[in-house]
């Protein structure tokens, strides 16, 4: 049924989304977002002067973002009845209407306790996070919303069961609209009030920009960056993706100045909202380079504005021209952190390897801080869930027992008795089995969450820049976009390779120690048992070249990713695996007990990327990237992050500079997926452990992405400085 109009104008959103019960979810939302597009703020911040949409109307307390679906704050809500009294009953019953649907409520009313408690002692997660997406920016910018428009209504006749689903794209499309419209009016006004020639001039040229697009098409680079930043803000400020390739047209046909002001205020704007990632180079399906003017003009605007945000991805191939090598070591040497340089021969024969084209997988681009996805026509998860392998192992050797909890719990079934075991490898497989129940149980919370978001967080905007989604008649939440794969992260690798291969030494090769002693010595986090404790932590690590812990460690990860392969998604994909510790590399340590590397527990120590627990890797970087060599890296699609920390003195020199460039392009030909490279000095960092207030502007590289030091944990810091440097 259609529900009476409210008799009021607050909370846009959320009355327009309740005042439509008889529509569909799509719908519904749709009219959300269009009614709120008329109260949503627009702000012009003097740094960058570009149109910036705020995500809470104005007069709101609930509204609709891409990458957070329906969202209601109740204090707002407080707000409104305490300045609306005459609307007390009506405001009261509308809160709590919204709270039900929004999506966090939706979400976790599914989970189950069990479920629950995984997620909570970082055993594992799955499905609680509505995922990054890379719109297709190309198809906007070339066609405008009346293009769209015109591409819906041609998949309509083809497709006469979803017209509910072309009506909420086209009421999304309306709300575009309605926001650029506001933006001409407002420039226009500002124009007439302004008595600096030169602001008056800009106030003009975006009115006479937004008096053309949205609708038309962009013309220049200035419209083309405009029209980038009003549907990125719109949208729930997400991933640019390869913004080189989709405004190249509109670089070449623009001057130098307007070209360089136009990056420069894009960089500043991602900087301000905490964009997420930029993508610049790469290769075709040819094997073709596709660097141009703008993939350096960016490069170089990023070393010379010295931020750490947006987060910034170089696709690096075989013909990738010396000159873009060279500016992005210089960019690296200024300890930014960025780029992240990825290798494309490995990457696109990853995807290749799940269904994705030849020509599609040469797409790729990065989203959220690192994870792999398709330009406009994916939507794989980025990311569904996360596995740690190292509580995964604790969690065998104690019966299923989280021995990191006070009391201990019960948190998962038995797996069987390791004491049983009679050979190692009896006990790898006695471990795969625990492994395997986690990463079922994480696949399962995520496609529980995938279907939840296809029925409750619908989004019909995005629908209309992904492709396949109006080509099907299907959202884009919903097995519209050409690829649903999904992506599940793998935790603490080298901690897990560590302890096995101390376990294969010492119990099984050796014969030193009992599983039973083992066992009983990590029940007691090695409290009077220090003989056994320094035995299994000064045994070899991952990440110095021992070809056969290397390989055990790599067997490992395969046996994880070969594991996710056979799952299917709800979108209609199949799981894939990478690794992106992100910040939480500090908590899985903490909730992870003791374990057979000697890590003893609640110690934060814990591998951040697929490289060597921090400073565990002591023969030198080539022995360090020999290691991760022998992981099948072609397997991974979610991005497979390999952390190196280089002392800064090495990036002061040609030759260093070179150095690094002959190391990292033999890595890649040898099957190295991706480079992060933090540049630094341990003195500096112990001295910012210290006195971080003294250090405002001191970068590094955390999982997948650049931090200000500063803003990081106490923790996460004494990672970044426990990380060997070379």
């Amino acid at each position: 049924m259609t529900r009476n109009k409210y008799p009021f104008e607050a909370d846009p959103f959320g009355r327009a989304f309740m005042e439509h019960l008889d529509a569909s979810m799509a719908e519904r939302i749709a009219y959300g977002l269009k009614e709120s597009a008329k109260y949503r703020p627009v702000d012009f911040p003097e740094s960058f002067m570009l149109p910036t949409i705020g995500a809470m109307p104005v007069n709101g307390a609930s509204y609709y973002l891409s990458n957070s679906g329906i969202v209601y704050a109740p204090n707002e809500y407080d707000r409104l009845i305490a300045e609306n009294p005459q609307h007390r009953d009506a405001l009261t019953g509308l809160c709590e209407d919204i709270r039900q649907v929004t999506t966090w409520f939706r979400v976790c009313q599914n989970l189950t306790p069990a479920e629950r408690r995984l997620i909570d002692t970082h055993a594992c997660w799955g499905g609680t996070w509505i995922g990054h997406g890379n719109p297709d920016y190309h198809r906007l910018l070339h066609l405008g919303t009346s293009g769209i428009r015109q591409l819906i209504q041609d998949c309509q006749m083809r497709h006469p069961d979803a017209q509910a689903f072309y009506h909420a794209s086209l009421l999304a499309l309306d709300a575009l609209d309605i926001v650029g419209d506001r933006i001409a009016e407002c420039a226009a006004q500002n124009a007439a009030n302004e008595s600096n020639t030169s602001k008056k001039q800009e106030w003009l040229r975006i009115a006479e920009t937004f008096r053309r697009i949205p609708r038309e098409p962009a013309y220049d680079i200035y419209s083309a960056v405009m029209f980038f930043w009003l549907f990125f803000t719109f949208d729930g400020i997400d991933s640019p993706g390869r913004l080189d390739q989709a405004m190249a047209d509109f670089y070449e046909k623009s001057t130098e100045e307007d070209n360089y002001q136009m990056v420069t205020r894009m960089l500043e704007g991602l900087h301000y909202v905490r964009g997420w990632n930029l993508c610049i180079s790469g290769s075709d399906a040819q094997g073709n380079d596709e660097t141009n003017g703008l993939s350096y003009l960016i490069l170089r605007r990023v070393k010379e504005m010295g931020y750490q945000t947006p987060n910034l991805t170089m696709r690096v191939h075989s013909k990738t021209p010396q000159a873009l090598w060279d500016e992005a070591t210089e960019c690296l040497a200024t300890g930014n952190g960025l780029p992240a340089i990825y290798n494309d021969d490995v990457v696109c024969s990853a995807l290749e390897k799940i269904g994705i084209s030849v020509g599609d997988a040469h797409e790729y681009c990065m989203n959220g801080c690192n994870q792999i996805d398709i330009m406009g026509k994916s939507h794989m998860g980025l990311e569904d869930g996360e596995v740690n392998l190292a509580k995964a192992l604790s969690l065998a050797l104690h019966g299923g027992r989280d021995l990191a909890q006070t009391p201990l719990e019960q948190l998962v079934p038995p797996v069987g008795n390791p004491c049983d075991a009679r050979s190692f490898p009896e006990f790898l497989a006695f471990y795969y089995r625990m492994l395997d129940y986690l990463t079922d149980a994480a696949t399962t919370m995520a496609n529980r969450g995938q279907q939840m978001f296809a029925q409750f967080a619908p989004n019909p905007l995005r629908s209309c820049v992904i492709q396949g989604c109006l080509e099907q008649g299907r959202d884009y939440k919903n097995g519209g976009p050409l690829y649903g794969h999904g992506q599940i992260l793998a935790e603490g690798i080298a901690d897990t390779a560590d302890s096995l291969w101390a376990i294969k030494t010492l119990v099984f090769d050796t014969k030193k120690y009992t599983m039973s002693q083992l066992v009983e010595a990590l029940e007691d986090n090695f409290k009077g048992h220090e003989e056994l404790w320094n035995d299994f932590r000064n045994c070899q690590k991952f990440g110095n070249d021992i070809p056969a812990l290397d390989e055990l460690c790599a067997d490992v990860v395969d046996h994880f990713f070969q594991h996710l392969k056979g799952i299917p998604t709800f979108r209609g994909g199949v799981f894939t695996g990478g690794c992106s510790p992100f910040n939480r590399v500090a908590v899985n340590g903490q909730d992870t007990h003791a374990l057979p590397n000697g890590k003893r527990s609640r110690e934060a120590n814990f591998a951040d990327s697929v490289a060597a627990v921090p400073g565990c890797d002591t023969h030198g970087p080539t022995a360090a990237l020999k290691s991760m060599m022998h992981y099948r890296q072609r397997e991974a699609c979610s991005g497979f992050v390999t952390q190196l920390k280089f002392h800064k003195g090495l990036f002061n020199t040609s030759e260093g500079k070179a150095a690094f460039q002959v190391l990292a392009k033999t890595y890649f030909q040898h099957g190295g997926q991706q480079l992060s490279i933090n540049v630094l000095d341990r003195e500096t960092l112990l001295e910012a452990q210290k006195h971080p207030e003294s250090f405002p502007n001191l970068i590094v590289r955390v999982g997948g992405y650049s931090e200000y030091f500063l803003n990081l944990t106490p923790e996460v810091r004494q990672n970044v400085i426990d990380r060997t440097e070379f």
